[in-house]
């Protein structure tokens, strides 16, 4: 039952909070730190990320609100320790999004969506400039592999580091597969089977296609023709395991019909 001394608000959760942290709060939030909460962090994001892909809103409500959650945490460490305020990041976000639009916030002018990402990334570039950083700098390397791959590409691409065209692309992608095939070690078909997968992200990023997004369409497919696989052989009286691969390989035909 809802406690009505906090309201559903930003400050409802402030006040749940601090409850939770105070003295006789929770003892386990209590004991919480921004690097033991990074895990599960992670996990109520990819939680998000699946309900949006599901278009479950009463999931994507209760996910959201999970994610809301830990920012919040993390924000409320921060002013214990004495680091940082809230103000300090919601301020910092305010001004970040005021002077990186300055489109909408200024007197520069946009013809469409392409040409506010251009804009977006010269604020960017000039940051960087600034402090002397890599274009590459800020794309956090502890990302999944697909989705760093493809926005470090995309950042070299907008600063003109690319293929001329999309045949490029794939001839990349056929020469990094012949080159696993004359790799003469492990050590070398592990580093060719990395050029593969960058190439093949390249390849995705010229498609406009999400390679991770696509890769997790993949594993759902797979995931449901092979249960509906294993589901057809014991509606047969027998062990998917003791199939042989024929019969498997049937099953999985079948599977892909339904699925």
């Amino acid at each position: 039952m809802t406690d009505t001394r906090y309201s559903g608000t930003y400050e409802g959760i402030g006040q749940v909070l601090d409850r939770l942290l105070g003295p006789d709060g929770c003892p386990w939030d209590r004991k919480q730190t921004r690097e033991s909460l990074t895990d599960m962090f992670l996990e109520e994001c990819y939680e998000l990320i699946e309900a949006i892909e599901e278009g479950d809103a009463g999931k994507m409500v209760e996910e959201l609100g999970d994610v809301l959650f830990h920012v919040m945490f993390q924000v409320r460490l921060g002013e214990a320790s004495g680091e940082f305020t809230r103000e300090d990041v919601l301020g910092g976000l305010v001004d970040k999004l005021l002077r990186r639009h300055p489109h909408v916030f200024g007197d520069k002018q946009v013809a469409g969506a392409e040409e506010a990402i251009a804009s977006w990334d010269d604020v960017k570039r000039q940051e960087r400039a600034a402090s002397g950083a890599s274009i590459l700098d800020g794309v956090p390397k502890n990302m999944p592999a697909l989705a760093y791959a493809q926005a470090v590409q995309a950042r070299a691409g907008r600063a003109g580091f690319d293929w001329a065209d999309f045949q490029g692309v794939l001839d990349k992608v056929a020469e990094e597969l012949s080159e696993i095939e004359a790799a003469g070690s492990d050590d070398e078909r592990e580093m060719e089977l990395g050029d593969l997968l960058f190439s093949v992200v390249n390849a995705a990023r010229w498609l406009d296609i999400d390679a991770e997004a696509s890769l997790r369409g993949a594993n759902r497919r797979f995931y449901r023709r092979f249960t509906i696989a294993e589901r057809l052989s014991r509606e047969r009286g027998v062990s998917f395991n003791t199939l042989s691969l024929d019969e498997k390989e049937a099953l999985w035909q079948k599977a892909k019909l339904v699925g």
